[in-house]
């Protein structure tokens, strides 16, 4: 079924700080879904935040500042809640641990966990009442050539995490040094089989690296919960061939060099989808060498997601990395600014609804975030702040026309919205009491 979800903005926050919702984000503020995911029963969890740069105004109320919101949803789409957590300078800056490429994960205990790069998590309880524990790596504070004892690791785990249909977790892991910045980037991919609690955290076993040889790793690097054949990952003890060398060969000109890893997502127990792209550049790197692989659970590269085009049908082009999957019924999906792509367990591209035409134009407004273990799509429209919830056929051959069905249904909901909500300029303001994290 279609539904149509709202991301709230507080009105306590809007008085608070006196934001003018009309004004556009080059004034210097800006409202960002950062993940959206669902648990088995169908409720939805929304992170996102809303940000406004410190320009020096001595006046509280007009100054800079930063909020990250969760909301929880019921599986019929009604917003049932929202916390907020404000983001401050220093050491603990934010309850969910803030950091870069925040994403959601629903445990299979119904915990909630807010990850964020470099390999920090936030437990909170499926109601969002409290959090549970924060595993907090302290990484991001590390540069580099920092005097020896200046940098104290704190209580890591991954930057991302995503549940098998048997409830093994599926993480991405940072590491010092890849590629020889003196920052932590993520590098890792490996598997936890024991539950994250706010009293423990599973060994991850690696079973695929990214840059074969991070440099300059010492001592401080190894962390005991990340193990490759029962000893702690560090320096060259890791995952080999490295992902990199197994495609090293396919781009003479790249070579893979400067290449990022992204969020890595279950097409079943043991076979897992595993993207990573060649280097970026300021000038445009459409056409550049993206893989998305397919990785049994011992790091065995089985095959990849084949049918795309470097050119035609580029995630360069907005930088739209993201692949989600159906572990259950074995589908695959993939949204940039070309079009939306699907695949069946074997890699073989099954759809492509193409985004250049009027069909499916309005595709590029939307991000792909992940697929519901009730096998649905979860999109949120970049400017209209908006969840579209998409069921995916049994018979991928047939997702265009639901795909097209669900935004003309999008449509019609979001003209209700609009009658209830009353946005500002697609801002949709709650007057309801919002906790505080």
């Amino acid at each position: 079924m279609t539904i149509c979800m709202p991301l709230p903005l507080p009105a306590v926050l809007v008085d608070r700080h006196r934001i003018d919702l009309s004004a556009r984000y080059s004034a210097g503020w800006s409202f960002q879904a950062m993940d959206v995911t669902a648990a088995p029963s169908g409720e939805v969890y929304a992170l996102y935040q809303v940000f406004r740069y410190d320009s020096g105004e001595q006046d509280p109320a007009r100054g800079g500042f930063t909020y990250q919101m969760v909301t929880r949803y019921s599986a019929s789409g009604e917003v049932l809640g929202t916390v907020l957590a404000e983001v401050r300078r220093g050491r603990g800056n934010s309850p969910l641990a803030g950091g870069g490429a925040q994403t959601l994960c629903v445990l299979p205990d119904g915990t909630l966990a807010a990850g964020s790069s470099p390999n920090s998590v936030t437990l909170i309880t499926p109601d969002l009442g409290r959090i549970l524990a924060r595993y907090d790596s302290h990484d991001s504070e590390r540069g580099a050539f920092m005097p020896p004892g200046s940098y104290a690791p704190g209580t890591p785990f991954a930057s991302a995490i995503t549940v098998t249909p048997a409830g093994r977790l599926l993480c991405q892991v940072a590491e010092y040094g890849v590629w020889r910045y003196g920052n932590v980037l993520n590098n890792l991919v490996g598997i936890a089989d024991g539950p994250l609690t706010a009293e423990s955290r599973p060994v991850i076993e690696a079973i695929a690296s990214l840059d074969p040889t991070p440099a300059h790793h010492t001592d401080i690097d190894l962390r005991t919960h990340i193990q490759y054949q029962g000893l702690p990952i560090g320096g060259e003890h890791r995952p080999r061939p490295a992902l990199t060398e197994l495609v090293a060969g396919e781009d003479s000109l790249s070579k893979w060099e400067r290449s990022r890893l992204d969020r890595p997502v279950p097409l079943a127990d043991d076979l897992f989808i595993v993207p990573f792209y060649a280097q970026t550049f300021r000038s445009g790197s459409r056409g550049q060498p993206f893989v998305h692989a397919l990785l049994d659970d011992t790091g065995t590269m089985t095959g990849r997601l084949h049918g795309l085009d470097l050119n035609r049908d580029s995630p360069f082009t907005g930088h739209d990395w993201t692949v989600a999957a159906d572990p259950h019924r074995g589908h695959a999906f993939h949204l940039n600014r070309y079009g939306l792509y699907a695949w069946n367990r074997a890699g073989v591209l099954r759809a492509r609804l193409d985004a250049t035409t009027k069909r499916f134009r309005a595709l590029t407004r939307f991000t792909l975030t992940s697929c519901t273990p009730d096998s649905h799509l979860l999109l949120v429209h970049t400017t209209q702040h908006l969840i579209l919830r998409v069921p995916v056929p049994d018979d991928l051959t047939t997702l265009p026309d639901t795909v097209e069905d669900a935004l003309l249904a999008y449509s019609r909901q979001r003209t209700a919205l609009k009658k209830r909500w009353a946005p500002v300029n697609w801002h949709w303001t709650d007057d309801r009491t919002v906790k505080t994290l």
